[in-house]
C-alpha cells in the first residue's frame, strides 16, 4: 500500500459482516509497530489510550494538534491503514467537525470514529444534530478525494439509565438508519455485550456493525456468528501494557531494595 487512497479502499474492504476486522487500538508509533508485528492488517487509535499516553484525560482534553501529530508519526512509521478516533469531532458545530475531518485526512488517516454524545457529560445529542455533523464530515471527506471511512459511534448503551434490552436496540437502530442516510460507513455500538441483542443489531442495521471487546463481551467467534463486521479493543491494550509495565517495575525495584 503506497497511497492514502489505496489504504482507504483496503480498509473499507475489510468490513465484512460475519468476518470481523479486529483492531487492537494503538496509541503511538511504538504500539503501532508492535501490533503490526503481531499480525494486524489495519490500525485504529483509541482516544482514551492516546490521551493517557500523553498525560491527558479522555474527553477531548488532549489538544487536537497533538492528536494529529501523533497520527502523522504513526502513519510515517507503519504502512497500514490507520483510522483516527476524533471523539465528538472537536467542535460544537457541524463546520468544526468538517474541519477536524479535513485535518484528520491531511494527517494521513483513512477513517475516523465520531461519537454522538456530548463531551461535557456523555449525554446523547439529538439525532438531527448528529445527522448534520455527519453530513458535514461526509462532505469534507468526499471533497478530499479519499474514500474516508466514517464510523458513527452510538452511545445509547453507555447511557446510565438505559437498560440493555430490545427497546435500546430499537433506539440504536433508529440512529443507525439516520447516520447511514447522512453518509456514515460503519456503526459502532460500544457497551453492548448481550449476544442476542448484538445479533439483532447486526442483522437489522444498514451499516456494518462495530462492537467493543470488553470483559463481558462474547468471544470473537461468537461475534462473527452474530454478524459483527468490526471488533475494537478500545483502551484494553493500553491498560494491559501499563499493568505489565507496573508489575515489571515493582519486581525490579523490589529486587533492588532487597
Amino acid at each position: 500500500m503506497t497511497t492514502q487512497k489505496d489504504k482507504a479502499q483496503a480498509f473499507r474492504a475489510l468490513h465484512v459482516r460475519g468476518k470481523p476486522l479486529v483492531l487492537l487500538n494503538v496509541w503511538d508509533p511504538g504500539s503501532a509497530k508492535a501490533i503490526v508485528a503481531g499480525g494486524a492488517v489495519a490500525l485504529a487509535t483509541g482516544s482514551w489510550s492516546v490521551a493517557a499516553a500523553h498525560g491527558f484525560d479522555d474527553g477531548e482534553k488532549l489538544p487536537l494538534e497533538l492528536a494529529l501529530q501523533n497520527v502523522q508519526r504513526i502513519v510515517a512509521t507503519v504502512d497500514l491503514p490507520l483510522s483516527m478516533d476524533i471523539e465528538s469531532g472537536y467542535g460544537d458545530s457541524a463546520d468544526a467537525v468538517a474541519n477536524t475531518v479535513r485535518r484528520t485526512i491531511q494527517a494521513g488517516a483513512i477513517g475516523c470514529n465520531i461519537e454522538d454524545s456530548f463531551v461535557a457529560d456523555g449525554t446523547l445529542r439529538p439525532i438531527d444534530d448528529q445527522v448534520q455533523r455527519l453530513r458535514a464530515a461526509r462532505a469534507a471527506a468526499d471533497a478530499s478525494g479519499v474514500p474516508f471511512f466514517i464510523n458513527a459511534r452510538c452511545d445509547v448503551f453507555f447511557q446510565p439509565n438505559v437498560a440493555h434490552d430490545a427497546a435500546a436496540v430499537e433506539a440504536a437502530l433508529a440512529r443507525a438508519a439516520a447516520y447511514a442516510a447522512a453518509g456514515a460507513d460503519g456503526f459502532f455500538a460500544p457497551g453492548l455485550a448481550d449476544e442476542a441483542l448484538i445479533a439483532r443489531l447486526a442483522g437489522a442495521a444498514p451499516l456494518p456493525l462495530n462492537i467493543m471487546a470488553m470483559a463481558n463481551t462474547p468471544s470473537a467467534a461468537k461475534l462473527a456468528q452474530a454478524g459483527v463486521a468490526r471488533i475494537s479493543h478500545g483502551p484494553g491494550p493500553f491498560r494491559q501494557a501499563m499493568t505489565m509495565l507496573e508489575e515489571m517495575a515493582r519486581a525490579a525495584y523490589s529486587q533492588a531494595s532487597g
